[in-house]
């Protein structure tokens, strides 16, 4: 990855920022919703038996990302789950500054339309602080993963934190840089 700034990020600054703070009321520029970073996590549950699964994985998130991964332990032991303390169990990636603007221009600009049957992302994935979850089925449909290097597809869950005051300012965000939600009627709306 470079290190200049990715054209995600020249659109937010050169132009969504002065939008949100329009449509928000917000008159200091430190103040206007960002992106803050995203954490790019696996579980890897068939780790107790195949110690190979973490290799591949910490490989794949980091070609995915342009970050090594975190190999995740457990806190503590769970028998029914054959799972003993301090166990590697999954690989998480926090991402902030350049390299997150980048990830996030490659998510929403490539690899999400890379997914099969693709209709937009749920809009209901927010935390009540302005935080979003993504979960991805497949991570073969990131373009840099080689599939034929793959043992076995694996989900990836994608966690966009904000500095949103609140879930409608965080989608406010989400949408002015792209992300592709479902689109709903307003009947549909009134109905849920």
């Amino acid at each position: 990855m470079s290190k200049d700034k990715s054209r995600l990020q020249l659109k937010y600054e050169n132009e969504i920022r002065q939008d949100l703070m329009k449509e928000l009321g917000i008159t200091n520029v430190m103040a206007a919703p960002t992106v803050t970073k995203i954490v790019v996590n696996s579980g890897l549950g068939e780790a107790k038996v195949d110690h190979g699964v973490i290799d591949e994985m910490v490989r794949d998130i980091a070609l995915i990302t342009g970050q090594k991964p975190v190999v995740t332990r457990s806190r503590k032991a769970i028998s029914n789950f054959k799972i003993r303390e301090n166990m590697d169990i999954g690989v998480k990636v926090t991402l902030r500054n350049d390299m997150m603007w980048h990830f996030l221009d490659r998510l929403i600009s490539i690899s999400l339309p890379r997914i099969r049957d693709f209709r937009g992302i749920s809009d209901r994935a927010f935390d009540k602080k302005g935080n979003y979850s993504l979960g991805i089925k497949e991570h073969t449909v990131f373009p840099e993963v080689d599939a034929t290097k793959v043992s076995k597809l694996r989900g990836l869950q994608i966690i966009i934190n904000t500095s949103a005051r609140n879930d409608n300012d965080a989608l406010l965000l989400l949408k002015k840089l792209g992300m592709p939600f479902v689109k709903r009627d307003e009947k549909n709306n009134q109905a849920e």
